[in-house]
C-alpha cells in the first residue's frame, strides 16, 4: 500500500471513530446512575464495568496506536476515578479527541509498522486502528442491551430505536 493509500484509510478511519464516539457518548449517557452493578451473567460486566472498559480502553488503544507501543491495560477499579456515567462522559470528552488527533497525525510509515498488542498479536498500527473502531462499537453495543434492562431507554444509534421512535 502506497503512503498516500495508508494516509487515506488512516483518515477514514480515524473519521469513523470520530462518528462512532457521539453515539458511543449518547449510549454512556443513557446509563441509568440506579443500576450500574446490573450484571445480565455472572461472567459479564456490570453496567460501571463497561462504561469503564469503553472510556479507558478507547483511550489506551488510540494512545498505543500513537506510541507504537501497547503498555499494560488500564485499572478498570474505582481507582481509576470513574464510577459514574458522567465521570465516563467528562473524561471521554477530554482524553478521546486528544488521542485520536494523535493517531490522525501519524506519519504513513508509523501506521505500516507493526505493533506488538501484549504478545498476542502483532499488526500494523492501521490495522490496529480498524481494530479499535470495532472494539469500541462492539462493548458499546453491549452496554446499549444492558439499558432497558437498567431502567433506562435506548438512544438511536444507526437511526432510531424503539424508545425514541415516534
Amino acid at each position: 500500500m502506497s503512503s498516500k493509500d495508508v494516509k487515506s484509510v488512516a483518515e477514514f478511519l480515524t473519521a469513523d471513530f470520530e462518528y462512532e464516539m457521539q453515539t458511543t457518548l449518547r449510549v454512556i449517557e443513557a446509563v441509568p446512575t440506579g443500576r450500574l452493578d446490573y450484571q445480565p451473567d455472572p461472567k459479564a460486566k456490570t453496567g460501571l464495568g463497561l462504561i469503564r472498559h469503553i472510556t479507558l480502553e478507547d483511550e489506551w488503544m488510540l494512545t498505543s496506536i500513537a506510541d507504537g507501543r501497547f503498555p499494560n491495560p488500564p485499572d478498570d477499579s474505582d481507582a481509576c476515578g470513574i464510577i459514574s456515567p458522567a465521570d465516563a462522559i467528562r473524561r471521554y470528552k477530554e482524553r478521546i479527541p486528544t488521542a485520536l488527533s494523535r493517531v490522525r497525525a501519524l506519519p504513513a510509515e508509523k501506521l505500516t509498522a507493526n505493533i506488538d498488542l501484549l504478545g498476542l498479536v502483532q499488526l500494523p498500527a492501521i490495522n490496529l486502528l480498524a481494530m479499535a473502531v470495532k472494539h469500541s462499537v462492539h462493548h458499546r453495543g453491549q452496554l446499549s442491551t444492558y439499558l432497558r434492562p437498567m431502567g433506562g431507554k435506548v438512544p438511536g444509534i444507526y437511526g432510531p430505536s424503539a424508545d425514541t421512535s415516534h
